[in-house]
């Protein structure tokens, strides 16, 4: 479920959690939620339809007003910013795996705006335990927005005609105050359930299935491109390895009514960092620097597109890392859609 840009703004200023807008040059806003330190929302310069998925609570006053009241997590939606390796910071009793658990420093967080050469930051302050050594590591975490033009608009030889476009920037970083760690930024995009996921690869490369059960028809790894098709009842992971990442992923979406969605992620990869995040049943098999999670249970229905930055602390000798990536957006015709994708991505012709 997606709520609309009136919708949000009324709801949220309801519950209390006011959230504030970017607007960017070229008219795209930005729909920021300090209460989690989030982005809630893309739209473009002429719509309020969001390209992001958002909790069903959010749909109404009261509804919202509960959510943000109860003890559960405050997962609003959009795109927010969490903390690897999961098992040391979300299984406290790791290696017992079935105590998840969102610490509540991290998300919703205590995000402040702090004002800065004129742009704002949202910044949190938090102590962390992680699980595996018991270590306390006090942290600042901090995110800003910026412009993010259109990647087509020189692109001659691709027609958008009737396409409208939105897309931001996203500058995050960490700094690592007390402890050792290691810790490591991990940015993570909620989207409507139901589309294609399309990650392009340096070389072949075959994603490793995390958790779930993938059905052979929903995953594949063809050439020099990784396929997932994010709809099945359940919770399933994958996660792709650094040395092949490409640094840009994107999720085909059919709207409905003809109309279709692209979101494309642009990242840094940097197969000589320390990507940290590992499966749970392997906490030796490092490296991996893309995830997608397609949930479809009790914790809502969306596609999520993630990506690591490399850790600090540890042995990497480094107490601080910033991060800069992009999302771009588009919204128009099967035809048209697929056009960008094929020109930002790879050609997909069977959708």
């Amino acid at each position: 479920m997606s709520s609309s840009l009136k919708t949000l703004i009324h709801t949220l200023g309801s519950a209390g959690k006011a959230p504030w807008m970017y607007e960017c040059p070229d008219g795209s806003r930005v729909l920021a939620l300090p209460h989690g330190g989030r982005v809630l929302g893309l739209f473009t310069a002429g719509s309020d339809e969001n390209f992001y998925w958002t909790h069903p609570a959010l749909e109404s006053a009261a509804s919202a007003a509960a959510f943000y009241a109860s003890e559960a997590w405050h997962n609003s939606g959009g795109d927010r910013t969490w903390l690897a390796p999961e098992v040391d910071v979300f299984l406290p009793a790791f290696p017992d795996t079935a105590g998840y658990f969102q610490p509540r420093q991290l998300d919703p967080g205590r995000y402040e705006a702090v004002e800065t050469g004129g742009r704002f930051r949202l910044v949190n302050r938090l102590t962390v335990t992680l699980s595996r050594t018991g270590e306390a590591v006090e942290l600042e975490m901090a995110k800003s927005l910026a412009p993010a033009p259109d990647p087509l608009r020189y692109e001659r030889a691709v027609d958008l005609s009737g396409v409208t476009y939105a897309g931001y920037s996203q500058h995050t970083s960490l700094e690592l105050l007390s402890g050792s760690g290691p810790v490591g930024l991990w940015n993570l995009v909620q989207m409507p359930l139901g589309g294609d996921l399309i990650v392009p690869t340096y070389t072949p490369s075959h994603p490793k299935i995390i958790f779930g059960n993938i059905a052979p028809e929903d995953l594949s790894a063809s050439g020099r491109m990784i396929r997932f098709r994010m709809h099945a009842p359940g919770e399933h992971k994958i996660g792709i390895r650094a040395v092949a990442t490409a640094g840009r992923v994107g999720y085909l979406h059919d709207c409905g009514g003809g109309i279709w969605s692209l979101i494309v992620r642009n990242f840094a990869v940097n197969p000589s960092g320390e990507y940290i995040d590992a499966p749970w049943d392997d906490t030796a098999d490092l490296g991996y620097s893309t995830q997608a999670c397609s949930v479809n249970s009790g914790l809502g229905q969306f596609a999520e597109l993630e990506y690591h930055i490399p850790a600090i602390g540890g042995a990497t000798g480094r107490s601080r890392c910033e991060d800069t990536c992009q999302v771009w957006a588009y919204r128009g015709s099967r035809e048209r859609v697929l056009a960008a994708a094929g020109a930002l991505l790879a050609p997909v012709t069977d959708l």
